[in-house]
Order: C-alpha cells, then sequence, then structure tokens
C-alpha cells in the first residue's frame, strides 16, 4: 500500500492525476502556471499540453483569475478545459506572436491553434481574451493581426460552454476542417473598435455546426469563406454547414463570402435572430472571388433594426463599380465567376430596416432560383433587383418611402 501512496503522490508532483475513469487530468499550475494575470505561463501551459497528448486527456486552468499566455498548440486527443472564473488572456506583446505564412498569405501566430490534429474540446465555463486592443487601431495594409483561435486541417473538433472575445483579429477559423460543432458559447468585440474581429469563420471547411451561439463582435458575425480572392487554385469548398437557434447582435450579420474562390454549398441557417447586425443574411462574392455558390436554406428568421435585410451581391471587389450592377457591362466568364443559385428564405419577419433587399447579379451570371417564402420586411427603403430570378409565395415589404420593389436589368420572376 506504501508503494501505491508514494507513486500517487510522484504522479501529483508532476503535474498528473487520474480522474475517475482513468482520465489524465494535466493541471496547468503543476506544470508551473502562475496565473496571477501578470507572468507569462505559455511555457507551463504547453508543457501541460504536450504532456496530456501522450495518451490523451484534459489541460486544466482553474484555481486563478487569469493565466496570461503566448501562442499555444494543441495536439490530438486533448481537451482544454478553462474553469469557469478563469480566463486565459492573451499577452499583449506583439513580439510573443511570430509572423508565419497562414492561409497562404502574411500572418501572425495565434492564440491557440492545431494543425494536423483531430479530437480536440475546449470548454469549461471559462473566457479566452485575446485583448486585442492593442492592435485594432492600425489598419494600416500590410500591417499583420493574429487570429484567436485555429484549426488548421483538423477533424473532430468541439469548442462548448466558453467565451471567446477581442481577438486582434477574426476570432475563430476552421480552415480545411472537418467536423466542427460549436455549441452554447459567446463570442464577443467591441463594434466599431473591434475591426475584422469576425465571430466564427468557416474557410474550406466542411460538416460544420453552429448551434446556440451569442456572437456580438465588430465584422461579420459568421463568415463562411473559400479561396483567396484572385485564387490560382485549386480551392476547395466549404460544404455542409448548419446554424441554428443563434442570437447575432451588431457585427455585419450572417455572410458568406467575400473569399469564395472554392465555393459554398448546402447551408442550413435555421431559428437564427439578427438585432442591430448592419447586414442580415448577406452573400457577397465579386468577378475576382467566386464560384458555385448555392443551395442554401434560411427558415424562421427574426430581425430587429437591422442595415440590409437581404443581401446577394455579385459586386464585392473584385473592380466592382460603386453604382454596382445599375452600371456594369457583361463580361467573359472565368474560374472566378460567382455562381449564385438555389436559395431559400422562408418565414422571415423584419422589422426597423434601413433597406429591405439588395439583389444583384452580375449579367454573364445571374442569380438563379431566389425563392421567397412568406418573408415580411418593414423598411425604410425597399427591395433593388438587379440580374437575377426570383420567385415569391407571401411576400410584403413594406418601405417608408418609395416602390417595395424596384426591379431594374435581368430581374425575372413574379415580383411587383
Amino acid at each position: 500500500m506504501r508503494n501505491v501512496v508514494v507513486s500517487l503522490a510522484m504522479l501529483l508532483s508532476c503535474g498528473l492525476a487520474v480522474a475517475q475513469g482513468g482520465e489524465k487530468i494535466c493541471d496547468a499550475k503543476k506544470y508551473g502556471a502562475v496565473g496571477d494575470g501578470k507572468t507569462l505561463d505559455t511555457v507551463a501551459i504547453q508543457k501541460a499540453i504536450d504532456d496530456c497528448t501522450a495518451t490523451g486527456g484534459t489541460v486544466r486552468l482553474a484555481g486563478a483569475a487569469k493565466f496570461v499566455s503566448g501562442p499555444l498548440v494543441l495536439k490530438s486527443h486533448t481537451t482544454l478545459e478553462i474553469a469557469a472564473g478563469t480566463t486565459l488572456e492573451g499577452s499583449t506583446n506583439h513580439a510573443d506572436y511570430p509572423e508565419i505564412e497562414q492561409f497562404h498569405d502574411k500572418g501572425r501566430q495565434s492564440l491557440i491553434s492545431a494543425v494536423n490534429a483531430e479530437d480536440i474540446t475546449i470548454r469549461g465555463g471559462g473566457i479566452i481574451d485575446g485583448r486585442g486592443e492593442s492592435w485594432w487601431p492600425n489598419r494600416a495594409e500590410g500591417y499583420t493581426r493574429p487570429r484567436l483561435v485555429v484549426f488548421d486541417h483538423c477533424k473532430h473538433v468541439l469548442m462548448e460552454n466558453v467565451t471567446v472575445q477581442n481577438s486582434p483579429m477574426w476570432q475563430i477559423v476552421p480552415y480545411y476542417s472537418e467536423d466542427l460543432t460549436f455549441r452554447n458559447m459567446k463570442v464577443l468585440a467591441p463594434e466599431p473598435e473591434g475591426h475584422n474581429t469576425d465571430g466564427i469563420d468557416p474557410f474550406s471547411s466542411k460538416h460544420i455546426l453552429i448551434d446556440h451561439v451569442y456572437i456580438d463582435t465588430g465584422d461579420d458575425n459568421v463568415a463562411i469563406k473559400s479561396g483567396q480572392p484572385g485564387s490560382a487554385g485549386p480551392d476547395d469548398p466549404t460544404v455542409d454547414i448548419a446554424i441554428t437557434d443563434c442570437t447575432f447582435m451588431k457585427g455585419h450579420g450572417l455572410s458568406v463570402g467575400s473569399e469564395v474562390a472554392g465555393g459554398v454549398q448546402h447551408l442550413r441557417v435555421e431559428r437564427v435572430t439578427f438585432n442591430g447586425t448592419t447586414q442580415g443574411i448577406r452573400v457577397k462574392s465579386g468577378r475576382d472571388r467566386g464560384n458555385d455558390i448555392g443551395d442554401f436554406v434560411y427558415k424562421d428568421i427574426t430581425m430587429q433594426d437591422v442595415g440590409t435585410a437581404i443581401q446577394i451581391t455579385d459586386y464585392y471587389g473584385g473592380g466592382a463599380t460603386k453604382e454596382g450592377a445599375a452600371a456594369v457591362s457583361p463580361a467573359a466568364e472565368t474560374r472566378l465567376t460567382p455562381h449564385i443559385h438555389d436559395i431559400t428564405i422562408e418565414n422571415m419577419k423584419v422589422t426597423g430596416a434601413k433597406v429591405a433587399m439588395d439583389i444583384e447579379g452580375l449579367p454573364e451570371a445571374p442569380i438563379k432560383g431566389l425563392v421567397l417564402k412568406n418573408v415580411q420586411i418593414n423598411a425604410a427603403k425597399g427591395a433593388k433587383i438587379y440580374y437575377a430570378e426570383v420567385v415569391s409565395q407571401g411576400l410584403v415589404i413594406k418601405p417608408q418611402t418609395g416602390p417595395p420593389v424596384m426591379a431594374g436589368a435581368g430581374a425575372k420572376g413574379n415580383l411587383k
């Protein structure tokens, strides 16, 4: 018995404990993390991660209010548990985030990242705070800022019951990854100070669920992407995204794009509330950044005090004219021509919008198969539609001024 006690004591002194069921627990404080909100605990936390990875287990941040860290790399079969009342804070020393190539562009290493890993969980009720305030004011071209949480070529990822906030740039990015769930979370950043602080940005990824997530950010609440502007390809599409029972505050709405050179297919959005977003449903592309974009269903949507309730446009970047489709000339199709098709919006109620709809396709690639069922929009201005095929059933647009619908060149369907 004495030998068992001594062995257990030695195990604990190394920072490890065996929980019920034999799960390995790696408490960061036992690896030397101080957690005083001042000391840089990067090395100690990374040691805990590396140790836990060998057999799989849980890295625990608890017993302190704030652990400060530079970039951390998660490995396969590991859970990062940030306890309620505990915050993992990003270092405010910019030199702690090395410059790297990320997503085929210049970038900086994220506070939390995983590469070619699987079976990763982040949970616990605590907070991940990027402390991006010192990064946001510099918006010069070529200035690089780190994203906060990046899953690069990963599989089987779960984030739940955590708050992610104040990233220097995009907050959570699945990149060429599959089978990811984001559930019962908050993603926060101030607007407009938090420049480019998108909430969740799936990029060339597939099989993603975003469920019961509250997002209040300084840019897109969600932005679904695939392939950079001007891409030479090939680029993987983003496929099979479900967004359910979410609340989007401020921010720029639920976007597909604008970087979609690989295409986006099979998006399902149900029971989502928008309150004060600058856009609501938004699909944005351009002649230099498009592909096959379609098979989207939005159902049971509520919006209040948004900018544009529905915006589907091929005039984002790509040398688009300020006037958009009203002044465009046809162009030859290329591999980057966006083809937007088969979008259904059903059971949507909007109050207090500035603009009801902005639907603008290209003359060489009109928007096809846009279906509006039981859509009711009260807005300051009505809808404008160019180069798009729209079928409506139970569509009611009540503008404060002007006509409900202005159908321009290339507009087809049963709109009145």
